[in-house]
This record gives C-alpha cells, structure tokens and sequence, in this order.
C-alpha cells in the first residue's frame, strides 16, 4: 500500500483530497500545524504535527519522510500576516521539500493555482511559481496541478464568500461581477492526483484544472443561490471599483490581527483579473473537468449548508456588534463614574470602593471588547463574555435586585448579550 503525506491535509483541498486518496486505498498521513483541527476532522489518520514555516531545510524534511513513498502539497496562504509567510511556505518549504525528496526519488504532486507566473501582479502568485519552478528543478519526480476555484461541499475563503453573497436575501450586493470564472469540482482535483500519483499524467510542465468555459462571476454566485436553495435576487447592486482598495485595506488590517479574511487585497487583486485557465493540456491528458452545473448537482447540499452561509454573513456583524458593545460600557462606567458608584454606595458601600470597582470592571470590559478583535485571544474573550455577565447578574441581583425591574432592562440586555458571546465562540470554529 502506498503511504502518502498530504500537506495541509484538514484544509478544504487538502481534506478533499485525503478523503478521496483514502477511499482509493491509499495509507494516507497528514500534516498540518494545528493538531486540535487535524485531529477533529480526522481522529483515524496518523498526523505529523509541524509548522510548514519550519521545514525550509531539506535536513528539517528527514524524519517527516520517513516511511513515505509519495507527496501531495495541499498547503497555502493568501497573503503575509500574523500566522502566515508567503516566502516560507509557497517557495523555501518546497524547495526544500523538493531536495529532500530527490534524496529519496519520492514523487511530489504540487497543488498550485491557475494564473500563477514569476511577474505576477501579487505576492501569492509570484511565490507560489518560485516554488513550481524549484520542484520542477530538484531531480524528483514532479506534478504541477493548477486548479481553478474549488468547489466542494465545505466552504473556506473564495468559496465560502461566494456563499455568503448568495446568502444576503432579496438584493445581490456584487463587485467585479464580469470577471471570468473557471471552477473545478474537488472530486475531479483529487481524481487529477490519484492519476498523477498512478503516473498518468506527464511530470515537467504545469496543468491546469479548469472547466471547459469562463463564465463571469455574478453568474458563479448566482449558480449558488440556486443550489443552496436561496431565492434568485430581485436586485443586483453592483459595488464601485472604488471601494475595493478601501475593503482590501479594512481586511489586510483584519489580517494583521490574525483573521483570514477573503476581501483581503490579495483576493481582491486576483478577482480583478479573473480564475482563468487551459483546460486543453489536462484534457490531451486524457482528462476531463465538470462544468460549475454538474459539480453542484454533484455536491450534495442540506440545511447545514444554507444555515452555514447565513451564519457566515452574521458572524463578523456579530463579532463587532459585541466589540463595540463591550468597549462603549467599559467608556460609559468611566465616564458616568459617580452615576455608577451611587448604585453600590445605596448598597452600604463606601464611595472609594464604590468607584474602584466601577473603574476595575470597566477596564474588565474594554480589555475584552479589544480581545474579542484579536484572533489568536477570540474564543477565550467570548468566554470571558460569558462568565463576566454572569458575575454582573449574580452580582446585581444580590446586591440592587430592583435592577431586575429597571425600564431600560438593565439586567434582562445581559442574557442576549451572554447567548451572542456564545454564538460568536461557535462560529470562531472555521474548519
């Protein structure tokens, strides 16, 4: 049996393709960074834990290949930012990766992107053609496969935005809305590297994985709303070009902080040009790419999924909806400090008491409406949403349970304000 190491094997592609190579009795091991992830989505497979941004010396690929007999890269960022290195991961890592597997006359397929060239107009692309062209030159045996937008039953980045358009209801908000389109089916990308991996396909030259036609954007997400069973838009409201830079620098500083957001520049960059690629080579190889139609009559689809693309358009209303509300009540109690100390000083407290403790649960607040914006410290600010609330409850109720009858529902806001924390921890689960 041959065992083969899958790189980024519980992303959306490098998922796809573990399960397909699985089911063609392939001994499949998985790589990846984050061994909660990888070991949620598949508690069976044998993983090797390790950051990709470390295996930039062949000496460093060793003991991960030890026992392996092929390799399939499946890993990837869009662009630089607090969990992501370009450089690192799309060109140093293969080529290290590359020399360590011409040592070994281990066979690497190489999962790349259609529109990569080393004089791209983005980082991604360029440095992903660096690393094409330095495992095309190690010496191993070496399959480029250059898929154009993946579609498959789950939904990350690209996709999972095209789903979250689709699900805005009545109005179809659209930018770039011509832009040209090609898409492939993951079932037919993970058949393209069981082929490759059978030797079917010709090693040395990059090939594309696309369907047949272009067709333009506002059609792929109309083709969507059909298939998650949304109602076609009764208006389309196309976003200015001038906006786009302005929404790439939100979600670039978005990344920053550690979220992945597909509006960032990069992303942008891309779609203005459009996903296109040749379908001849694969097609001369004896290959063959579903239309967008037939890979969503394919792809089975439920309630999860419409319920996944409405929660996915809420989730960042919500994050921010709780940041600023956190935030502006931490603001509120320094601001209106003496207001708020008179309601533990009529408890028996003393005014000093009364006001520090307005100001320390203050700064409680803001510190967590700033967390909350931090992804790396998200899910356990939402927690601290949580238990925060329930000390104020309990704490109110104890002490000025007239609260509790307040006009303004001073006390009765916290409840939602704790199942909101909730959601928001729920969704923070991206894979």
């Amino acid at each position: 049996m041959i065992r083969v190491l899958v790189l980024g094997a519980y992303g959306l592609i490098g998922a796809g393709i573990t399960r397909h190579l699985i089911s063609q009795e392939y001994e499949v091991v998985g790589l990846g960074r984050e061994a909660a992830t990888a070991h949620r989505l598949f508690p069976d497979l044998e993983w090797r834990i390790v950051d990709l941004r470390e295996l930039t010396d062949p000496a460093a690929w060793v003991p991960v290949l030890d026992g392996i007999d092929a390799v399939v890269n499946c890993a990837g960022a869009l662009q630089d930012g607090a969990e992501d290195d370009l450089s690192a991961v799309h060109h140093l890592m293969p080529a290290a990766l590359g020399e360590a597997a011409a040592e070994r006359k281990l066979p690497v397929v190489q999962i790349s992107a259609v529109g990569v060239a080393p004089d791209a107009s983005t980082a991604f692309f360029r440095t992903k053609a660096e690393g094409d062209a330095a495992l095309l030159t190690s010496g191993t045996p070496v399959w480029i496969l250059r898929p154009g937008l993946v579609i498959s039953q789950q939904a990350y980045g690209g996709t999972a935005l095209i789903r979250m358009l689709a699900a805005v209801p009545l109005v179809q908000p659209l930018a770039l809305g011509k832009t040209p389109v090609q898409c492939v089916g993951i079932a037919d990308l993970a058949h393209a590297v069981d082929r490759a991996l059978k030797g079917e396909l010709p090693t040395g030259t990059p090939i594309d994985l696309v369907e047949e036609q272009p067709r333009p954007l506002r059609e792929v997400i109309a083709l969507h709303r059909r298939w998650l069973g949304f109602a076609p838009a009764r208006l389309y409201l196309p976003l200015p070009r001038i906006l786009l830079p302005i929404l790439g620098w939100v979600a670039d500083g978005l990344g920053r902080l550690g979220w992945r957001s597909p509006l960032r520049s990069t992303a942008l960059e891309v779609m203005k040009t459009g996903v296109a690629g040749d379908p001849v080579p694969y097609r001369r190889a004896g290959g063959q790419i579903a239309s967008l139609e037939q890979q969503l009559t394919a792809t089975p689809v439920g309630t999860e999924h419409r319920l996944q693309a409405r929660l996915s358009l809420l989730m960042p209303l919500v994050l921010m909806g709780l940041s600023l509300f956190w935030i502006l009540s931490g603001v509120v109690g320094v601001v209106s400090l003496s207001m708020a100390a008179e309601v533990l000083v009529e408890a028996g407290w003393s005014l000093f008491a009364a006001k520090a403790t307005v100001l320390f649960w203050s700064a409680i607040d803001i510190a967590i409406g700033l967390a909350v914006l931090w992804r790396a410290h998200a899910a356990r600010a939402c927690w601290a949403m949580i238990v925060v609330s329930l000390v104020y409850l309990i704490s109110a109720s104890a002490l000025a349970p007239s609260l509790w009858l307040d006009p303004l529902g001073a006390l009765v806001k916290v409840i939602p304000v704790i199942l909101s924390a909730l959601l928001l921890r729920m969704l923070l689960e991206n894979r």
